[in-house]
């Protein structure tokens, strides 16, 4: 079991890997532009984003995920020709779908910034992040084309791309822009994202023309086939694809609400606008983008899961889906864990850090907890998916939406809380779709948890972590406060913490046991070298 399923975590790896890069150069992004653009550029900027996300998620309508899906399967089956037209039909439909969404969101820019959002301000950064919706769409298409047949990597190395284009050019214009007005500002930082998605574009189809050629060959020697009608092919892609969108759209629909709700009741509070601006910022530019960071390995593991349990599924391997289920879920719990901790622990060193404003740090503090409700909620939507059912995540978190909204319209207009109240919200709103999305999949794939493994052993480690987190911190900033300034100060003692903190809860989990040897080897390129010297030092693991 451990071939079978090397592939599928080999692949979660590289676009872990490549996705923790892309965050890194994101978070450096973002001490940037909060530097030159202060909490209201920060908030403008943000302004654009829950718009672009809405109207993406509508233009590419699910049917990525769905072409990996139905892609992987044909593949199981030896059906390659019919791969091949599946995602011909894909790409047109994308393609048509991301020019009007782009052009729909050029032209209604001024109507978005004066009806919905409210503030004149915003019609730059919307109208210069509008043509990125065409390029991404169809870069959706070509990256749906190599998941299914898991190959991770031409959407690993486009993401990277992607995001190093996006940030370079958004500094570039950033600097251009600001002495025209910080509304300009703001567009030339989303203009990054229309620069990073052509990037990315052509990036994959240069590895399209490269490596496309195998399933080509394998469907030219394809003896036997039966084509499905074209007919018959959309009408199965967009089954898949619609319920994905609905699922797709719920979460950007949240932050829009977010948009309508969290500033509106700030100002309910009493705060000014620009207060207003700036705590919202604080909260969905600063404290969400951090949280968002943990995020990267449940992405990863999810766009693996698709064509991998749709392979299981297609084969009818009940044994392969619930090991890759159980992978899944481990892999999950054991990152989600520590990342949550150790952000509530130094929330305000880390905004300190990243953003040089100790305040978002609060926001901080509250979103954290939120990573491990989110990590799972991710995890699972593509188990789900990848079992034929995408609605069932889009429902969970419609629910989770709901709670969500509720609780940010009364917890946010209360003046001691203010956004910490929408963070709050936000940490039980997820944790409801999460917890309904695991009783699924436990459910319909036999999963369970195992209380040892998934919760006892686990969070003693994450205790254990917590402890050579907290006090290195302290004592480097107690006896280092005469050698140093502040700011030298807390980026080495939160640097410092961060670092012992991965060693710690690493060696913690090696010496506990938590990953049998099966497990170990799964994880690419260091498995095999951790399995050799933990049986070199007889470090057994214990059985229940």
């Amino acid at each position: 079991m451990v071939n079978v399923n090397s592939s599928f975590v080999k692949g979660a790896a590289t676009l872990a890997i490549t996705g923790i890069a892309a965050r890194g150069i994101g978070a450096i992004f973002r001490v940037v532009l909060a530097a030159v653009l202060g909490d209201e550029g920060i908030g403008l900027y943000q302004y654009a984003y829950p718009i672009y996300s809405t109207l993406l998620v509508i233009s590419t309508a699910g049917i990525p995920v769905a072409l990996s899906k139905i892609i992987a399967e044909k593949i199981a089956l030896n059906d390659y020709h019919e791969a091949l037209r599946v995602f011909r039909v894909a790409f047109i439909i994308l393609s048509v779908s991301g020019l009007i969404i782009s052009l729909t969101m050029m032209l209604g820019a001024q109507f978005i910034s004066v009806v919905i959002v409210k503030d004149l301000k915003a019609y730059y950064p919307i109208l210069a992040i509008s043509p990125a919706i065409f390029f991404v769409t169809i870069m959706a298409s070509l990256r749906g084309f190599f998941q299914g047949q898991q190959n991770m990597f031409p959407t690993a190395v486009s993401q990277l791309l992607e995001q190093l284009v996006r940030v370079l050019f958004a500094i570039i214009m950033v600097v251009i822009m600001l002495p025209v007005g910080l509304e300009y500002a703001s567009a030339g930082a989303t203009s990054g994202a229309t620069a990073g998605g052509l990037a990315g574009l052509l990036l994959l189809f240069f590895l399209y023309r490269r490596r496309r050629f195998g399933l080509f060959d394998l469907a030219a020697k394809q003896s036997e086939h039966s084509p499905e009608r074209v007919g018959h092919i959309i009408r199965r892609i967009f089954g898949l694809a619609i319920p994905i969108t609905i699922g797709g759209l719920v979460i950007p629909l949240i932050s829009l609400i977010d948009l309508a709700v969290v500033p509106r009741q700030l100002l309910e509070a009493g705060f000014e606008i620009e207060r207003a601006r700036a705590l919202y910022g604080q909260l969905t530019g600063m404290a969400s983008s951090v949280v968002y960071f943990p995020n990267v390995i449940a992405l990863a593991l999810s766009m693996s899961l698709v064509p991998a349990i749709s392979e299981a599924f297609a084969l009818k391997n009940k044994l392969m889906v619930l090991n890759r289920t159980e992978i899944a879920m481990k892999m999950t719990l054991l990152f989600a864990l520590p990342s949550a901790a150790g952000l509530f622990l130094l929330a305000e060193p880390i905004t300190i850090l990243l953003f040089n404003n100790a305040e978002a740090g609060y926001s901080l503090s509250y979103m954290s907890w939120s990573v491990i409700p989110l990590c799972f909620y991710v995890t699972t939507t593509g188990l789900i998916q990848g079992l034929g059912r995408p609605i069932v995540p889009a429902l969970n978190m419609l629910y989770g939406g709901i709670v969500k909204t509720i609780l940010a319209w009364h917890l946010t207009v209360i003046p001691a809380l203010n956004v910490g109240g929408a963070a709050l919200a936000s940490v039980i709103g997820i944790a409801v779709a999460a917890i309904l999305n695991i009783n699924y999949v436990m459910k319909h794939t036999g999963w369970r948890i195992n209380i040892r493994e998934f919760i006892l052993l686990p969070g003693i480690s994450m205790i254990i972590m917590s402890v050579f987190v907290y006090f290195p911190f302290r004592l480097i900033n107690t006896y280092g406060a005469a050698l140093m300034t502040g700011g030298w100060l807390n980026a080495i003692s939160t640097l410092f913490a961060i670092a012992v903190g991965i060693i710690v809860y690493g060696v913690t989990l090696l010496l506990m046991g938590v990953l049998n040897e099966d497990e170990l080897r799964l994880i690419p390129y260091i498995g095999s070298r951790i399995s050799k010297l933990r049986a070199r030092f007889k470090i057994d693991r214990r059985q229940d």
